[in-house]
């Protein structure tokens, strides 16, 4: 299923064009070299990437503890039906909803924090610009999220979001370099065919859940448990 995070990835990257977009043409880069400009975008996705993996690893762990306790399969089958009802349901719709006062707060330091390090050129502050990125509030990272407990160890839950993070990397880094290479008309057509993908992969979990023993895709019920009885050969 790791593959499934990179393909979402890449095709949430035209989300993330509306949302990260004006963080990217903002990038503190230098527009007279070209190799330092590269440079420095790498060094801005690093910091992306880092966020996602750090993110990943805590998932990853509370997908691990899912995971020892046997029901790895219910949890499969509840990711597959969260993810398709986070891309379904309108964005705006959660964002109506205060779930909690101190991660509102938690949320408005950062900005402010990212804010700040637009008026650095070094790579440290492109990396923390990068970093900050990875911890806004965003609605396709959810549902990359639920991938990553779905891995079931810490291990696998990181990769899976540096996975997604690497997906978005192409889209993120021709936003700089060419700003207005995608008209509005042709990233709206984008944007209609995400929910699309996310269902697809949503379904896909369910598939696994299910164990119905078709390779690669929906493993059967035995193959997703610990073996807890030692080969004693």
């Amino acid at each position: 299923m790791l593959y499934t995070a990179f393909i979402f990835g890449l095709i949430s990257s035209f989300h993330c064009i509306g949302m990260c977009g004006p963080i990217a043409l903002m990038l503190p880069v230098d527009r007279t070299n070209p190799a330092k400009k590269t440079t420095q975008i790498i060094t801005y996705h690093l910091g992306r990437l880092s966020a996602y993996a750090s993110i990943g690893l805590v998932f990853g762990l509370v997908g691990k503890g899912f995971f020892l306790a046997g029901i790895q399969q219910k949890l499969s089958l509840f990711i597959g039906v969260a993810m398709i009802t986070v891309i379904l349901v309108p964005e705006r719709i959660f964002a109506n909803y205060n779930f909690s006062k101190s991660v509102f707060k938690l949320i408005s330091k950062i900005k402010s924090t990212l804010g700040s390090q637009f008026k650095n050129k070094s790579y440290k502050s492109l990396f923390t610009i990068g970093l900050l990125n990875g911890f806004l509030p965003c609605g396709m990272v959810y549902v990359a999220l639920f991938g990553a407990i779905a891995m079931q160890s810490e291990s696998l839950g990181v990769l899976y979001m540096i996975l997604f993070g690497l997906g978005t990397v192409p889209m993120m880094s021709a936003v700089v370099y060419l700003n207005s290479f995608l008209t509005i008309s042709i990233r709206n057509k984008i944007q209609k065919a995400i929910p699309y993908i996310g269902v697809i992969i949503g379904v896909l979990f369910i598939l696994r859940g299910l164990g119905l023993g078709i390779p690669y895709v929906s493993p059967s019920n035995t193959s997703l448990f610990i073996q807890t009885t030692p080969n004693c050969h």
